[in-house]
């Protein structure tokens, strides 16, 4: 385990459908009725509002969210945008275009709903408009670690209908999910099992033939670690299965003799007659790249671009200001005005190698010089305000997907604003708009934080270095019940700021898990009525927790705590972190 590639999914023979067998039930796919079943049976649960548990319920009046990275306080020149165009964790973008509008994928790995779908006229302004995985009988992610589940989705949009590839791993494998509208709904997982490995997409050739790409342990032993190769084949878009032999269009990497790593996210275009495979290459960390070779037949043989790698910030200073790492894993789309652009990864840093935000989604043109794309020249770094395409209409306006803003919401929808996520699926309707309306009622369950189940936790991305969480909750009036504010990274990496009542007594409480070892390292009694504000604020890699339980102001329960245990490179893996409000039943069963 490295720090520039802290998990990857284990090795399996090519075919192989994962380890953690989707449901556990067997070793294929569950039941279409059963599915349906499970599904209606929740679905109906969440609109009747059943609590979970008989803990007393925790009412939650309102979040808030802040943030103030001097990046984005930057002016912004007319007719540019902000880099990032998703900011916090919106890893492995992929796009397409269908008419006048783009569509945008992300991983979400083991967080629920899944795979978010955005819309945009002009590649700048985007907004969401639903998930591909947003019913539980799609899929399942207990048992996982949160950066396990669905890896790197594709999205690919021809006669009128909308394709995603994914890759559940460890649950499944791989699979494929179509839609005629993008917002949903969009069909249950139809299953892949001849292919292995992970990152499938799709290529819609000229002639009527479709293509699967994907990568997968080379042909015979891999030479070392890492080593991987893209794997093509014929795909029958009405069975919506492969067929036809699979061949190798790259083993290794461009150059296998420099033993090249985790060659991976393949891409087919087509321009002027060329087939161009792009891939990622060098692992998600700081040596992570973007490459291209091109071939005059879809089968190859593929030739590298001499001047490879096409994107990158690896060979940049390390003490830059402000830096941006990690860039990679990007996909190509053509605007309305013939000219291309790239949506890719990158991870906003500090102190050297550490970023709680997660990989981000980026925007930048696409130069084609003498037959090959090039999206950023060698030794340039990523500009962090960027002209936008030529039909942008306007100013960019991204709050509150990128940008300094205030975010809030009062709880006063009949549903959850779509940017908020559940940790895994949740089986019962521990979120409740009926019972207290105007505020966010929450049937506490008894999972903590460090489960690989789902507990009741809602997140929502930290988008910024410098920002403040807050909320305002009911004091629970019982013992058995611990609530109040959460800042997650993973199972073994959070904090969470709460309250509990003993002996009458409200007492405030800060918990912190780091890799495994959980403790509380602030505890103290505190005279509360009957609501309780809470704040968490992060500035790099110090995070402050304060309350306010008497409306005069805020007190510092914890001043600059180690905000580095929630960042990815600490706590591995390839998800950012969360933040939102929890609570957990404390009574035994």
């Amino acid at each position: 385990m490295s720090a520039a590639d802290p998990i990857r999914p284990p090795l399996r023979r090519k075919g192989a459908r994962g380890d953690l067998l989707f449901l556990r039930q067997s070793a294929n796919p569950p039941d279409p009725l059963f599915q349906r079943g499970r599904s209606l049976l929740l679905t109906l649960l969440v609109l009747v509002g059943i609590p979970a548990h008989a803990a007393e319920p925790v009412r939650i009046d309102w979040f808030e969210y802040t943030g103030k990275d001097a990046a984005f306080d930057a002016p912004l020149p007319p007719k540019h945008y902000r880099n990032p165009i998703l900011a916090g964790f919106h890893p492995d973008p992929s796009i397409t275009r269908a008419g006048d509008r783009f569509y945008l994928v992300n991983s979400t790995f083991a967080y629920f709903p899944g795979i978010p779908v955005f819309e945009s006229e002009d590649l700048v302004n985007w907004k969401p408009i639903g998930h591909v995985i947003d019913r539980p009988s799609q899929l399942d992610f207990d048992g996982l670690g949160i950066s396990r589940g669905v890896f790197a989705p594709t999205i690919e949009y021809h006669g009128g209908t909308f394709y995603v590839l994914n890759t559940a791993v460890d649950n499944g494998g791989n699979y494929l999910v179509t839609a005629k509208n993008p917002a949903g709904p969009w069909s249950d997982p139809v299953w892949l099992p001849t292919v292995g490995g992970i990152d499938t997409s799709l290529f819609f050739d000229d002639d009527g033939k479709v293509y699967l790409l994907n990568n997968d342990e080379p042909e015979g032993k891999p030479f070392y670690e890492g080593h991987r190769a893209i794997w093509l084949r014929e795909f029958d878009i009405k069975k919506l299965q492969p067929v036809g032999e699979a061949k190798v269009v790259i083993n290794g990497g461009v150059d296998l003799s420099k033993k090249p790593i985790w060659i991976e996210g393949p891409h087919i275009y087509k321009r002027d007659g060329w087939y161009y495979l792009s891939c990622a290459e060098g692992g998600t960390g700081p040596q992570h790249s973007q490459v291209v070779l091109r071939s005059r037949n879809v089968w190859g043989p593929y030739v590298a671009y001499e001047k490879n790698p096409i994107l990158t910030q690896r060979d940049l200073p390390e003490d830059r200001a402000e830096p941006v790492t990690n860039a990679g894993h990007a996909d190509l789309v053509e605007g309305p005005d013939g000219r291309w652009w790239a949506t890719f990864l990158a991870s906003r840093n500090y102190g050297g190698t550490h970023y709680n935000t997660g990989r981000e989604t980026f925007l930048l043109p696409v130069e084609w010089r003498d037959g090959w794309p090039v999206i950023l020249g060698s030794g340039r770094a990523i500009p962090r305000a960027a002209p936008g395409p030529s039909w942008m209409r306007g100013d960019a306006r991204q709050a509150p997907l990128s940008g300094n803003f205030t975010w809030r919401d009062e709880f006063d929808k009949a549903r959850l604003d779509p940017a908020w996520l559940y940790v895994r699926v949740p089986k019962t309707a521990w979120t409740d708009f009926a019972s207290a309306p105007g505020k966010l009622t929450i049937h506490p369950l008894a999972e903590n934080l460090d489960t690989q189940r789902n507990p009741s936790f809602l997140a929502r991305r930290q988008q910024h270095l410098v920002f403040e969480a807050s909320t305002a909750l009911d004091v629970p009036q019982r013992p058995g019940v611990a609530a109040g504010l959460a800042a997650y990274q993973n199972e073994t990496h959070w904090y969470f700021l709460g309250v509990r009542r003993q002996t009458g007594k409200a007492q405030l409480f800060l918990e912190r898990n780091t890799g495994g070892k959980i403790e509380t390292i602030a505890d103290m009694p505190i005279d509360a009525g009957t609501s309780l504000k809470l704040k968490i604020a992060g500035n790099a890699g110090a995070y402050s927790f304060a309350y306010d339980a008497d409306g005069k102001g805020w007190r510092l329960l914890r001043q600059d705590e180690a905000g580095t245990l929630l960042s990815t490179d600490v706590a591995g893996g390839f998800v950012g972190a969360t933040l939102g409000p929890y609570a957990r039943s404390e009574t035994s069963e």
